[in-house]
């Protein structure tokens, strides 16, 4: 399933794997985009080379990408990602979404996905930027401000969404930026902003992901502490049995929530985290694709190897050789 914006004022929002309208919260779309072609500036200021750029904030990044890439695999993590400049596609589960400037991907649990930059070129790049945060942070902010969750508001959904970005939300994105150029007041003020950017999403027809218990009090639903477990000992084998008697569910049940959040089941869940993170080692040199594949809990390289293809597109060592070509290419053309 495929979809886009229709209307201008109009977003797609998921829930339970599922797009519905959304409004762009009342203010013209003339001043929305002034808005964020401010922030845009600050942004290209701030991040004029390719890839990934870290700032003086911990938590904050701006990704700027000249051409448009493959449909990559990718492990969402808790963070929130606003368009400033360009068109991403996600593939999450069934659904594949667009979403474009002045939108933004908000997600509260690790969650293997697929994205493609779409349409970038030199003249006019992608541009994003993203804020990592924490469910601890979440949950902070949501008990300091009082803010209570109505019963209807704990029904499960699915842990990422897209949302639109209104005036209020874009004016703490550009306060941010410009704590950049004022680093002896950035370590302090970047947290107090972070924390009014959580609780404008926690004030927003978006809250239900946020409020989704599940994932803030693992003691209240064995989904919660599931997916955890999984996230810290992915190396490790179990069965879908043992996983839901461990956490006092049925089976049926474990794997009906599980896949109601993360898109997937349990096993399919662990095993794209065993290959990102077997991407991710071997692309740090530090060890080779046998090495790496027992690392993550392969016990058969040639399963390894095909299951990677089938999630990568390319064999290991080639798919490992290939960005790093392409990264190196993108370094001279930059230079």
């Amino acid at each position: 399933m495929s979809k886009g914006l229709s209307n201008k004022g109009q977003v797609e929002i998921m829930v339970e794997q599922k797009l519905i309208p959304g409004a762009l919260f009342g203010e013209s779309a003339s001043i929305h985009q002034r808005i964020l072609d401010r922030i845009l500036a600050m942004a290209e200021r701030i991040a004029n080379a390719e890839g990934i750029t870290k700032t003086i904030i911990p938590f904050l990044s701006i990704d700027r990408r000249s051409q448009q890439t493959s449909l990559i695999p990718v492990v969402l993590t808790p963070a929130f990602c606003l368009i400033l400049q360009g068109t991403k596609k996600l593939h999450l589960g069934q659904d594949i979404i667009h979403y474009h400037a002045g939108e933004y991907l908000a997600s509260v649990i690790d969650m293997p996905a697929s994205a493609q930059i779409l349409g970038a070129t030199r003249e006019s790049p992608y541009i994003g930027v993203r804020i990592d945060f924490t469910t601890k942070e979440i949950a902070s902010v949501v008990m300091e401000a009082g803010i209570n969750v109505k019963l209807q508001e704990k029904k499960l959904s699915t842990g990422a969404l897209i949302g639109k970005s209104d005036a209020d939300l874009l004016a703490l994105f550009s306060r941010l930026l410009k704590l950049i150029d004022k680093p002896q007041e950035a370590r302090f003020l970047s947290e107090l902003i972070k924390r009014e950017m959580i609780f404008r999403l926690l004030s927003s027809e978006y809250r239900h992901l946020f409020f989704q218990q599940v994932l803030f009090d693992q003691q209240a639903d064995g989904v919660g502490k599931a997916i955890e477990w999984i996230k810290e000992n992915y190396a490790r084998s179990f069965t879908v049995e043992e996983l839901a008697k461990s956490n006092n569910m049925s089976v049926s049940g474990l794997h009906h929530k599980f896949k109601v959040i993360t898109t997937m089941g349990p096993l399919q869940y662990q095993k794209e985290l065993r290959l990102q993170e077997a991407r991710r080692i071997m692309l740090s040199g530090s060890m080779d694709a046998t090495a790496a594949a027992l690392e993550v809990g392969y016990e058969s390289p040639s399963q390894f190897s095909r299951e990677y293809r089938r999630l990568f597109g390319l064999p290991p060592l080639k798919d490992i050789k290939a960005i790093r070509e392409s990264s190196a290419t993108g370094a001279l053309e930059n230079s």
